[in-house]
Order: C-alpha cells, then structure tokens, then sequence
C-alpha cells in the first residue's frame, strides 16, 4: 500500500460518480423505450442483455423450489440477521405529531409510502444481506407491497425475500427493470420509491427516474477509512481493508494513522493476505488504485480527515474509540474498537448496510424505516384564530407582493 503524509493525502478526497462516456445516453434511450412500449420493450433488452424470456415473475412454485436449495447454516445465518436487522429497524418508527397553538390544530401524520421496488444484483453476484437491508424497513415501515427486480434469482436471494416478506419477484435487470418499477408496465407495477445497489447503468437510471418516484441515493464505490493507533493489530486492520477492496475494483479502503511503524506493519499484512485471498486481482487493484496508509501527526488531525472524507464505513481502531467518535461528524456508519469489524455491520449487527458513499455522509444518512414514510401536514383553524391572524397574514402577502393571499386571509376576518 502506498503510505503518504496527510498534506499529501487531498487527491484520495477525489470521489466522482460521473459514469462512462455514453451510458447516460443509452440509459435515457432505454428508460423512454420502455415508457413507450411497456412489456414490449423491457422483453427485447432482456433478451438482448440477459438471454431470457417471458414471463418474468417468480412463481410461488419456483419460488420455494429455489429457497428450498439453500445450505441449513447459511439459512439459520439468514434467519439470524433477519431477527436482528427487524429488531433494530422497529425502533425506528416515528409517531405522529399533533400539537394546538391558540386555536390552531397542527398535525403531522406519518404514513407508509403504498408500493416499494428493490433492485438486487443478480447473475454471479448472490446479495441476501442486501435482500433483507431493503424489504425489512420497508415493511417495518408498514409499506403494502414491496416489488423485488433481480437479473438472476438466486436461491439465497430468494430466501432473503421470503423472511423480509418481499411481496413479488421479477427476474429483470439492468435500466430495463428500474424503467418498468419507475413508469409501471402491463405486468410490473409501478412503485413509489426503488433502493437498491446497482452497477453503472442502473445507477444511471435511478438518477434519471427520480422524480417520478424516489430513490435511495446513487451508490458510488464501497468505502472503509480505518483510524488506527498504536494499539491497533496491524493483521486484522489489514484484513479489514481487504475486506473493503475485494467488492469492486474502484473500491476505496484507506487506513490513518499516527504512526509510521504501523502503516509499514499493515501495509506487509496487506501483501501477505492478499496472497491467499480468492478475490485478490479485484482486492489487489483496488488497494494498488485507491489505498492509501495515511500519516497524521494526531489523532485529531486523523478525526479532521475522517471528517472531509465522509466515508461509508468508519473504523476507529484505537484505545479509546467512544470518546473519538463524538468528534466523527459525517460517516455513514461508526465501528466502535477493534472487536466492530465493518463486515459485522454488512452482515449481522442489525443497522443497515445502505450507506452513503462518495462523500454523501455529509448530508445523507443510513437507509431505514423513515425512507420508506411520508409525512403529511394537516392544518385547523378555528374561527377566532383566523380572524386574528388575518391582519399579520395580508401583511406578510403585501411584503411579498401577493395580494390575493393576503384578501384571502382577510375574507375569514
């Protein structure tokens, strides 16, 4: 791994989400093809993309022939981080307000959105921990339906939908299916919100359909930044860097520190783990591209990086991690001391695994229930509170130029 100093460390800050020449093009091409012709059109890019013909829905029969082949340990680990990702997530549900102020009843009611589309990567890629990130909230959030779109139904993603409740199952991938859960066609309906990881193209369509229905964010590269200390054990900040670097080939995995014993110490833990690891040319080219050993002259410094980068995963490997965390203000998720291992929180600690990249920690926030809710503003007047408020209520419309707002006020007077 490269080590450099802080001063040197800006160009890691660099985290684009612009796509490849053409793909918004074509992307955009596809999303009005299938807007136009429905079923039609999302048949023929299937066929051309992914080989497959209709129908596209999962039977029931399938459904269970195919969760039926999952191995018993992996559906008792399932089954597991279902019970605790449900548990979390239940303590995330809000209340409605309602609150009287001199004659005025304000309320706000908070309601589940009606139809929720998750997208799940298919083919070689089997993603049941993503399954149960998206379905669980949303259901926990008392969403009606929830659609599923994958381009390969694998048996574990199968499994996933069935113990997160999903609702029904396309076999559809790529712009195609975010097309149709966006416009709705003859046989998949149309949703009100679609989350979900995605590769290029369909990230291109989610950032293209917002707007007629809501997304989750637009996924860039996985990321994990490691404040480490000298307490730190350089083998398993090196195993959690890997860790981060064998998901994709533009994945970011960046340790800070203090000390430059360690980053040389991680930096050979690095090499050595990487020799043995199935995923190594797809770990090693991420770590070659996008890794860094970090030297801070402090702690706070390395806090103050921490901070500018907005990383997805935040690890603070240090000796006293709670007192470090109250000073991380903008980090998708905090893993708190050596034993909080970012692959915990991908897989079983029960907070969600949707996370914002790309520097988006500065503004957005995990997945959860509250994405998958609506608030509604309700208003009451009583006839003395409007006539009291109608002279301040045409003042302010005067000061804004909008006389019929303020007639209107005035007429309850």
């Amino acid at each position: 791994m490269r080590i450099v100093d802080l001063k040197d460390a800006g160009p890691l800050l660099d985290r684009s989400t612009r796509f490849e020449h053409g793909i918004d093009e074509q992307v955009a091409a596809i999303l009005a093809d299938v807007r136009a012709r429905g079923d039609a059109a999302v048949a023929d890019y299937t066929r051309r993309f992914d080989k497959r013909e209709p129908p596209y829905e999962v039977s029931r029969a399938r459904w269970d022939e195919l969760a039926g082949r999952v191995a018993p340990d992996v559906h008792d680990a399932l089954e597991l981080a279902a019970s605790r990702i449900r548990a979390f997530h239940e303590r995330q549900v809000e209340h409605d307000v309602d609150i009287t102020l001199d004659g005025v009843r304000l309320e706000l009611r908070i309601s589940p959105l009606h139809r929720a589309g998750l997208y799940v990567p298919g083919g070689t890629a089997r993603y049941p921990s993503s399954v149960l990130m998206t379905a669980i909230p949303a259901k926990v959030a008392g969403v009606p339906e929830v659609i599923m779109v994958t381009p390969g139904a694998s048996p574990e993603a199968m499994l996933a939908a069935r113990l997160a409740r999903v609702d029904r199952v396309f076999e559809l991938g790529g712009a195609q299916a975010v097309a149709a859960l966006a416009y709705g066609t003859e046989t998949v309906p149309r949703v009100d919100k679609i989350v979900g990881p995605g590769n290029a193209w369909v990230a291109s369509a989610k950032r293209q359909v917002y707007g007629e229905v809501d997304i989750d964010s637009i996924a860039g590269p996985s990321e994990v930044l490691i404040i480490a200390d000298e307490t730190a054990e350089p083998s398993w900040v090196a195993a959690d860097l890997l860790a981060q670097a064998e998901h994709d080939r533009e994945a970011r995995a960046i340790v800070v520190t203090i000390s430059r014993d360690l980053a040389a110490a991680i930096s050979r833990e690095v090499d050595a783990q990487l020799a043995t690891l199935p995923r190594r040319e797809i770990a090693a080219h991420s770590i070659a591209t996008h890794g860094a050993c970090v030297i801070a002259a402090s702690l706070d410094d390395a806090v103050a990086f921490a901070n500018r980068f907005a990383p997805e995963h935040l690890e603070l490997d240090v000796a006293e991690p709670r007192a470090l965390a109250a000073q991380c203000t903008t980090a998708g998720a905090i893993f708190l001391g050596r034993y909080s291992s970012e692959a915990a929180g991908d897989y079983l600690a029960g907070a969600n695994h949707v996370l914002p990249t790309g520097g988006a920690a500065r503004y957005a926030s995990p997945l959860g229930v509250h994405d998958f809710r609506k608030r509604t503003s309700l208003i009451e007047y009583t006839a003395e509170a409007a006539r009291e408020h109608a002279g301040p209520i045409a003042t302010l419309a005067s000061c804004e130029g909008l006389e019929a707002h303020g007639r209107s006020a005035l007429k309850r007077r």
